[in-house]
């Protein structure tokens, strides 16, 4: 398998995942050409893409829905939940789901999370004995999937804001309230803290990602993830945090 994160952050979320059978898009946050020209940087054809998954429906995670699809054979794959928010469904190729997407030949996971949209999801992508685990926009993460979202190859986790930024930022106390809430993001805190139960000797790579761009830096979110970590003996793992608008290395398991 391959992956490559395209962008993330509050202007535009967009991940790449390469199976032996598949193209994968997580989310279409960005405008079409800057996700052509970032999957061509990488040496993909956007045409050739075969399924577009969403995490869930704000705009940060679709805004290119309409462009990218338009005549393209590339599946659009959403819950039952999330087809009811979203607008002209019929002018796309659409697989929905319930519990797990069922594509023949991929071996993908589907997990309900906890954010103030219709619904959330995050996805375990599973290959020969490797796996990337992809959680963002959630909460909080409910410790029934620890066992599932346990000892992955590579994770990407979000690390939206560092709890003293956001409490002393620009944002007015409605909105710091929601973000810090059960339906908001995951502080640098926590996603040290989940980490440190998921992660084992196997992990061979974790990207911080979604970071906030007020209420965050990449320094805070390495700093403070790797602190929590080093407290649980984990030293020695490779962890970067993802780009707003450039895509980081591709990743090869």
């Amino acid at each position: 398998m391959k992956v490559c994160n395209l962008a993330s952050g509050s202007t535009g979320n967009c991940t790449y995942i390469e199976t032996s059978k598949y193209k994968i898009l997580i989310d279409l946050g960005k405008t079409k050409k800057y996700i052509k020209e970032n999957l061509e940087s990488i040496g993909v054809n956007y045409e050739d893409i075969d399924y577009v998954f969403l995490t869930h429906t704000h705009d940060d995670h679709t805004s290119a829905l309409k462009t990218f699809l338009k005549k393209h054979k590339a599946f659009l794959v959403i819950t039952n939940e999330m087809a009811k928010d979203i607008p002209d469904l019929e002018n796309y190729n659409v697989i929905t789901y319930d519990k797990n997407p069922d594509i023949e030949g991929l071996d993908i996971k589907s997990y309900k999370m906890s954010h103030d949209s219709g619904e959330i999801r995050s996805f375990v992508v599973s290959e020969d004995g490797k796996s990337i685990c992809y959680i963002t926009d959630t909460g909080y993460i409910n410790s029934k999937y620890f066992k599932d979202f346990k000892d992955k190859d590579v994770y990407f986790i979000e690390s939206n804001h560092d709890i003293e930024m956001l409490q002393h930022g620009p944002y007015p106390d409605w909105l710091k309230k929601r973000v810090l809430s059960d339906v908001g993001h995951l502080s640098n805190k926590f996603a040290g803290i989940y980490l440190s139960k998921l992660i084992t000797d196997k992990t061979k790579k974790v990207t911080l990602i979604h970071l906030s761009e007020k209420n965050n830096t990449e320094e805070c979110a390495l700093d403070t993830v790797k602190g929590i970590l080093s407290d649980h003996g984990i030293d020695k793992l490779d962890i970067v945090c993802s780009k707003p608008n450039t895509p980081g290395k591709v990743i090869k398991l």
